[in-house]
């Protein structure tokens, strides 16, 4: 018993590594988008595009657990099928250089 409990702690610790390691990568991600999204729009950040973005933040908040879970889902799978779509991509080219 103590082998298993040392070896599903040393599992969990691991994975918890890997996953702040996925984090990071992410938040790298996300502030890079962020200061491009900034240098494209500064100064072209219109009235009417802040008005859209904010209805768009305003119905977010106001959706119903339901109707957020069935955004989420659809976004998902939309996620999978780009996803699908370049690995069907990759696998092409594969088979092409593969040939030469």
């Amino acid at each position: 018993m103590g082998e298993f409990l040392k070896k599903a702690f040393h599992d969990m610790k691991e994975s918890a590594k890997a996953q702040h390691e996925v984090d990071k990568a992410e938040f790298q991600q996300a502030k890079a988008e962020a200061k491009a999204n900034f240098e494209e729009n500064r100064g072209h950040n219109t009235y009417a595009k802040a008005k859209a973005d904010a209805k768009k933040n305003w119905d977010d908040a106001h959706m119903s657990p339901s109707e957020r879970a069935a955004k989420v889902q659809a976004e998902r799978e939309e996620r999978i099928a780009e996803a699908n779509k370049k690995t069907e991509e990759a696998n092409a080219r594969y088979e092409a250089a593969k040939k030469h």
